[in-house]
């Protein structure tokens, strides 16, 4: 039985406090990354962890300390996957620090463990493990209404849709950036230093302009951000196949269809999870 010693992360990149929203922004985009642990620089104590989302929801606070989740969940480097498949599952988060001794060790994310359910035989089909309720935009609809939407519903993705009901789009908190936007300014206000490094940029950046709105002029419509004709899976699909369809576009999640390709629901990364965790009804 694999545990989490054998699939995490070791060493992880990690951001420090005493420090600055600019501190873990910089960190995030340089090394590419939504999200981090925050250590205490006297001693490397795990004191919360902190993401891109946590960084929006607070962009008026500049220290760390006020931004980061603190008592965050830990795991040990013994646990089984299946355990922490459970965590993942029921807690709908996306990173989990390893702990051992009190000291900081690793960490280990949905995507190391979608790439033991690509590998693996289950009888769990897509439709199985839909859990939440399907949010949508329209397509037409002006991205002024659509970021606080998201906001208010908590999500990063929305299917879009046409007038008659068609799936023609996906929108993510990602595609909020254009690559027409490098605006000095607001990278400054960002507190990024690393002007020429844009590699990073749509990791963080999209959800600055979710926190602000600032940016976004009122005419833009989710069409003019939105993925075309984004990738579908079938409610039949078999879970194996939806985890290989993630790991290979790296997709946080995925629109479900049915017989007659219609919207039926979105699929996540963690409720994929279930195929290990086993927790169907949580």
């Amino acid at each position: 039985m694999k545990t989490v010693a054998d699939i995490m992360t070791p060493a992880p990149i990690v951001v420090e406090v005493p420090g600055s929203r600019s501190d873990a922004i910089n960190t995030m985009v340089r090394n590419k990354l939504t999200g981090l642990p925050v250590v205490r620089a006297s001693d490397g104590m795990l004191m919360g962890v902190v993401s891109r989302r946590d960084i929006f929801r607070k962009f008026d606070e500049d220290q760390l300390s006020l931004i980061m989740k603190k008592g965050c969940i830990t795991v040990s480097p013994d646990a089984t996957v299946e355990e922490v498949a459970r965590i993942f599952s029921e807690m709908r988060i996306h990173r989990l620090p390893v702990v051992d001794e009190g000291k900081l060790v690793g960490i280990i994310t949905p995507t190391d463990l979608l790439r033991l359910i690509k590998d693996m035989k289950t009888d769990l089909l897509a439709e199985d493990v839909i859990r939440t309720t399907c949010v949508t935009a329209f397509e037409d609809e002006p991205l002024t209404y659509t970021i606080p939407a998201m906001r208010v519903s908590d999500v990063s993705a929305l299917p879009v849709l046409d007038a008659h009901g068609k799936l023609v789009g996906i929108i993510t908190d990602r595609d909020l950036f254009s690559d027409q936007v490098k605006d000095p300014e607001a990278l400054k206000e960002l507190g990024i230093s690393d002007d020429a490094n844009l590699a990073g940029f749509r990791n963080v950046l999209p959800l600055f302009y979710s926190a602000t709105d600032k940016y976004m002029a009122d005419d833009r419509t989710v069409k003019d951000f939105m993925v075309r004709n984004p990738t579908t899976v079938f409610k039949k699909t078999n879970l194996a196949e939806v985890a290989k369809m993630m790991v290979i576009n790296d997709f946080g999640q995925i629109p479900v269809h049915g017989t007659k390709d219609e919207l039926i629901g979105m699929i996540y990364d963690v409720d994929v999870l279930c195929a290990l965790s086993g927790n169907l009804n949580e």
